[in-house]
């Protein structure tokens, strides 16, 4: 399939783990990409990777999305240089885990300030040239935590701030041609997972109704479905991709 040719595809946090996996998924269907990242290096080299594999038209931008003003002028780029942005993947996000009474305020702000404000500068800074072409796809992420997790509160109230910030993009964007969805992943085989130990991992993964962890390409696959023509009736919806975790536990 070719669903992304002529389509431009705004992918944060793409140099590694589900960033990367999206970013090599929409250039196998034609997309030009504009990846974005903290890490420059990183993002260098899984570019590289990439138009190896695919000889996929894109450009990389060191762009940390806590600074609006950085978000703005990557966006600005993009539309300049490649002509207009189709769809905008905000998944830039990062772990500060903690007990409530052991989270510091930098580790509140940094996690907070990534995934939900860093999101939302994007969507904001997207939504103006996606108006005008009257067509736009925002997918967003969320998390299976954001209905609450021990230990995570500034990671769940951010990944919670997403679907409720997702579900106002849908009913503004609507009238527009644009659709706002978000993913919540469950367990899925990152280097965000990989740093989880042994037993901790062991645990989680015996809940999971499917019994083994997700792989990045079952997310990027949910990503190209809903940022496609095919999902154009679909807006302010949180797709669980977790193996059956978030349905809840079992008696058995």
């Amino acid at each position: 399939m070719n669903r992304y040719q002529g389509r431009v595809v705004a992918i944060t946090g793409a140099a590694q783990g589900l960033g990367l996996a999206m970013a090599t998924r929409f250039a196998a269907e034609g997309a030009t990409l504009a990846l974005a990242d903290v890490n420059e290096q990183t993002l260098t080299d899984a570019a590289g990777t990439i138009t190896d594999a695919h000889d996929a038209k894109l450009r990389t931008d060191r762009v940390d999305v806590t600074d609006s003003a950085q978000v703005n002028a990557w966006i600005d780029g993009v539309t300049t240089d490649l002509g207009r942005i189709d769809v905008l993947v905000n998944n830039a996000g990062i772990l500060r885990d903690n007990r409530v009474e052991d989270i510091t305020d930098d580790d509140w702000h940094a996690v907070i300030d990534v995934s939900l404000t860093g999101g939302f500068h994007c969507a904001r800074a997207a939504f103006a040239p996606m108006k005008r072409q009257g067509y736009g796809r925002i997918v967003s992420f969320s998390s299976m935590s954001w209905r609450g997790n021990f230990g995570q509160t500034n990671y769940v109230a951010a990944k919670a701030g997403i679907v409720g910030m997702t579900r106002t993009l849908a009913l503004e964007g609507a009238r527009h041609g644009i659709t706002a969805n978000a993913i919540a992943p469950g367990l899925i085989e990152t280097p965000m997972l990989a740093s989880m130990n042994g037993p901790a991992r062991d645990k989680l993964t015996n809940k999971i109704p499917m019994r083994h962890t997700g792989r990045p390409q079952d997310i990027a696959e949910a990503a190209a479905f809903l940022a496609s023509d095919a999902a154009s009736y679909i807006t302010g919806i949180v797709l669980d991709v977790d193996g059956g975790i978030s349905i809840g536990s079992s008696i058995r």
